[in-house]
């Protein structure tokens, strides 16, 4: 079921593109007498000339909208046309000859401040050609999707080059305006969606794998939701969902959370709603966020829909703990602990005392599963993740991504969980601990605002758990 599963997935990218070539084809035609021959699917160098006359071409805006838009599919089509090294050179052109410099930006803004025209001509002055180009896309079928792809592209590119960076960063902006959250849509998926679209899930999903359809069909049972944003551009593309498990008091553990052999429950006799996984799905809006809005959306929906839900929470990952752990260990020695935590160890290792006793108990395989060594070793480890979660940076922010994530949209750090992941990654991450962060719709705003101000906002228990 699993081999299946996969396979079925791997052909959601193939079937992404085939639906964008049709689409830009399909725009393309009448345009195709002023663009030649085909250009070449590796795009070598004597081809470039032919990309940029029709990159010029777009960018004249010769004939009115309809003959731009159908100039933009064209060019939409040739690049989806290319291999991979093609579109490698086709984005290089596109960054390095169409970006703005800094020397073009600067003698445009002289050439404006000594001419006449209003402050906004400025604005379209500095807007970098390739800018420019791609927001015909806007208007052509399938075309907010290739921009997006695109700018997924660029960004990997980008880390090897400064020009497609530049352009990278340049389309943030525009995408940011195309993507506001007033534009988009809160859709609740479940069983009866569509077979792609559940396909989508399964790949999209980046916190916690799903491995079958029966996993996948748990996931969307009567207690548990899953909702996504889409845009209306995009109709069969989620931008980014959240899985939301209906239960009776604060889930702990997420093994036990998604064990597809428990029983499905009421769901109108839950108390509790818990945010157990949140997945971006467009790489291309990194750096765009939706997830605060969503999730204050989804809880909204659910009062209305369960006002016997009361209490609205995350059983959240720590990905950045056990390097932060590990880091003071090494770095801090026997200052990092406690003198009663020092003594706690003895009756389980001899040789080794402090900071090296418990490097070396972590190290021992399956350690959490001796009683003795998991008594000592719980209260250290507590302590030093709520002292990670409640401390910032220099700059306010909470050490943690995953904190800065939730205690921005107004969330507090609510509990730790002993053992909440047990899987490999759970250990790898942070020694297998989990953290609630709860939503309290009526304290999200001012919460957010104490931790814009550099207060990171926990319960007692944590803070208690803090000091040691």
């Amino acid at each position: 079921m699993a081999l299946a599963l996969s396979t079925t997935v791997s052909s959601t990218v193939d079937r992404t593109l085939e639906r964008l070539r049709n689409a830009f084809i399909d725009t393309a035609r009448g345009a195709r007498e002023a663009v030649g021959a085909p250009l070449r699917a590796n795009l070598p160098d004597d081809d470039i000339p032919r990309l940029k006359s029709r990159i010029d071409a777009c960018l004249e805006a010769k004939g009115g909208e309809t003959a731009s838009r159908r100039r933009a599919a064209e060019l939409g089509q040739a690049y989806l046309s290319l291999s991979a090294a093609g579109r490698r050179k086709f984005l290089l052109t596109l960054a390095h000859d169409y970006g703005l410099s800094r020397e073009t930006a600067l003698a445009r803004v002289d050439r404006w401040r000594a001419g006449k025209e209003p402050a906004r001509a400025l604005t379209r002055l500095l807007e970098p050609p390739a800018v420019r180009l791609l927001r015909e896309f806007v208007g052509v079928p399938q075309g907010v999707k290739f921009v997006v792809d695109l700018r997924a592209e660029l960004m990997a590119l980008g880390k090897t080059d400064t020009a497609a960076r530049a352009l990278s960063d340049d389309l943030r902006p525009l995408l940011a305006g195309w993507f506001d959250v007033g534009f988009l849509d809160l859709v609740r998926i479940d069983w009866r969606s569509s077979a792609a679209l559940l396909e989508k899930l399964v790949d999209y999903e980046a916190v916690h794998a799903i491995r079958s359809w029966r996993d996948l069909k748990n996931r969307l049972d009567s207690d548990r939701r899953c909702f996504a944003f889409f845009h209306p551009r995009m109709p069969d593309e989620p931008l980014i969902f959240v899985e939301v498990a209906l239960v009776d008091g604060m889930a702990g553990n997420v093994q036990r959370l998604l064990d597809a052999r428990d029983e499905t429950a009421d769901p109108k006799r839950a108390n509790t709603a818990i945010f157990y996984s949140i997945s971006n799905c467009q790489q291309g809006l990194a750096g765009i966020s939706f997830g605060n809005f969503l999730i204050k959306r989804v809880a909204e929906q659910l009062a209305r829909e369960l006002p016997n839900i009361k209490d609205f929470a995350t059983l959240s990952p720590i990905p950045g703990l056990r390097q932060h752990i590990d880091g003071r260990l090494k770095n801090e020695g026997d200052d990092a602990l406690t003198a009663a935590e020092i003594a706690s160890l003895s009756p389980v290792i001899d040789k080794v005392r402090g900071a090296a006793a418990v490097r070396q108990l972590l190290d021992r395989p399956n350690w959490w599963e001796v009683p003795a060594i998991d008594k000592s070793l719980r209260p250290i480890l507590t302590r030093l993740a709520a002292r990670y979660l409640t401390s910032t940076d220099e700059k306010g922010r909470a050490l943690d991504r995953v904190a800065h994530f939730h205690l921005g949209n107004g969330a507090i750090v609510e509990r730790l969980n002993w053992l909440g992941d047990t899987s490999s990654n759970g250990f790898k991450q942070s020694y297998a601990m989990m953290v609630n962060y709860r939503y309290k719709l009526a304290d999200v705003d001012g919460n957010h605002e104490d931790y814009a101000n550099g207060k990171v906002v926990a319960s007692r228990e944590v803070r208690a758990q803090a000091k040691g």
